[in-house]
């Protein structure tokens, strides 16, 4: 059904005066960043601050192209869209210009595309698309599967280029398969997944390991709830660890404790099998396969953060930990991104007079740093306004999406929050040391077409669905 309505009305005010706010407050942060006694003018088309003016004004024509577009075309076109920005990502790692060790971009003449960007909003659109036709029944493996593929090919596509940092946003979408009926066993096992992650990296692997086998001791005991069997595999465990240390430290004298407790862990369940089968005890199943998957995956990521990670990566993430103190190497942005937000007190130097940024002190300070001339020339307050707005934003977002009447234009709003959620909170963390430095652009605040123009589109995407959520009833 159909209803004659001006579209250019029902566009939720609130969001654009907030877009708008960011993008004019970004570009002269933009312009303080970057500033230069000899082109005072900020539309001085030779420096970052007269080109982002350039793509300011593209991103307004093409908002308003989004916008006029009849919001069943985003429907009916999703996987057309999702299959195309796929391809892109693709084709730039055949053809596209290798940037700091990373082939992310397409290159024609001055002008830089990074398609990573634009995979975002195809990705929330295939997402959307999807779940929409499967009607929310993410309870069955045949639709979480295919809708976790949907993420991962983008996010996997993206880690190969390598771009670790947009690699990481594509994985905001699993907040939008929780939103719509994940289980949340799923969900808060990804939440441990990035917890036993940084363990690995700060406790020794075969205490965590051990550590591991206690929790799922106590775990098991409310599972079985039979004092008797309880006792009895409490003692397999143990006798079983005892005859394979022995084994290992005085007979072959060449394993080590970690290869003993895996092997221990699996025989132990071997030995377990029958009664879970015989008893139906699934509890005790899942909890041994979660204890199973837990070790591996600790191996795993010993292994991967040792022998696949670039030195400089390592180092990032050893420096976040307190492992290492480098203020004048690796350490540096962060180290001076903190001095510059520091310095800036509670309201600042002053527009155009911050030290640190005047003496380019922060590298990348109009991009992935851009939040220190914040900090630095409108201090504590400015920065609470600024962090003010993200806030309003997602939180204006969060209650269009739970406004849709359709299904689609729900799951897409949850992909925009989470996108500029992950986005907003790792780029701010990076500038005050939170988190190891990945370099993702703030939204509408980084200097940058390419994320200027994604942001946009995702954005508006959505707008122009929940503009028309009473003209068309899908």
């Amino acid at each position: 059904m159909k209803r004659n309505i001006n579209i250019w009305q029902r566009i939720d005010k609130i969001t654009l005066v907030i877009f708008l706010l960011l993008v004019i407050i970004g570009w002269f942060n933009i312009y303080a960043a970057v500033y230069n006694e000899e082109h005072k003018q900020i539309l001085d088309l030779s420096q970052r601050y007269g080109k982002q003016f350039i793509w300011i004004i593209a991103t307004i024509v093409l908002a308003t192209f989004v916008v006029i577009i009849d919001s069943r075309f985003y429907l009916f076109f999703s996987y057309f869209i999702y299959a195309g920005v796929m391809l892109l990502l693709l084709a730039v790692l055949l053809a596209g210009k290798e940037i700091n060790g990373a082939k992310s971009w397409f290159e024609f003449g001055n002008i830089s595309l990074q398609p990573s960007e634009f995979a975002k909003f195809g990705t929330a659109l295939g997402l959307a698309a999807f779940l929409n036709s499967r009607r929310q029944d993410l309870t069955k493996l045949n639709v979480i599967l295919p809708a976790v593929a949907i993420i991962l090919i983008p996010a996997i596509l993206t880690a190969i280029q390598p771009d670790m940092g947009s690699t990481i946003v594509f994985f905001a979408f699993f907040i939008v398969l929780f939103r719509e009926g994940m289980s949340p066993f799923v969900f808060i096992s990804g939440i441990l997944m990035v917890v036993l992650f940084f363990l690995t990296l700060l406790v020794d692997n075969f205490y965590l390991e051990a550590g591991l086998v206690a929790v799922a001791v106590v775990f098991a005991w409310f599972g079985i709830r039979n004092m008797k069997i309880f006792i009895i595999g409490l003692a397999v465990l143990l006798i079983t660890g005892a005859i394979m240390f022995t084994l290992g430290h005085f007979v072959f004298k060449s394993i080590d404790n970690e290869v003993i407790l895996l092997i221990t862990i699996i025989l132990t369940g071997i030995s377990y099998a029958y009664y879970v089968y015989s008893k139906k005890a699934m509890a005790v199943l899942v909890i041994y396969l979660f204890l199973l998957g837990s070790i591996l995956y600790i191996n795993v990521v010993d292994f991967g953060f040792n022998h696949l990670m670039k030195p400089h990566q390592k180092e990032r993430v050893e420096i976040m930990l307190g492992f290492k103190s480098d203020p004048h190497g690796t350490g540096y942005n962060v180290n001076q991104s903190i001095i510059s937000i520091g310095s800036g007190g509670f309201a600042g130097k002053g527009y155009l007079k911050g030290t640190q940024t005047k003496f380019k002190f922060v590298p990348a300070q109009s991009t992935d740093f851009i939040f220190c001339t914040v900090g630095e020339e409108w201090g504590f307050l400015g920065s609470v306004v600024v962090i003010g707005l993200y806030v309003f934003l997602l939180i204006r977002l969060v209650i269009l999406s739970e406004r849709q009447r359709s299904m689609f234009s729900r799951v897409y709003g949850y992909g925009v929050v989470s996108v500029f959620f992950v986005h907003f909170f790792i780029n701010i963390g990076m500038a005050i040391g939170l988190v190891p430095v990945i370099g993702i652009p703030l939204p509408f605040f980084s200097y940058g077409g390419s994320s200027l123009w994604g942001f946009t589109i995702l954005l508006f995407i959505f707008l122009r669905l929940d503009a028309s959520r009473a003209e068309y009833l899908i």
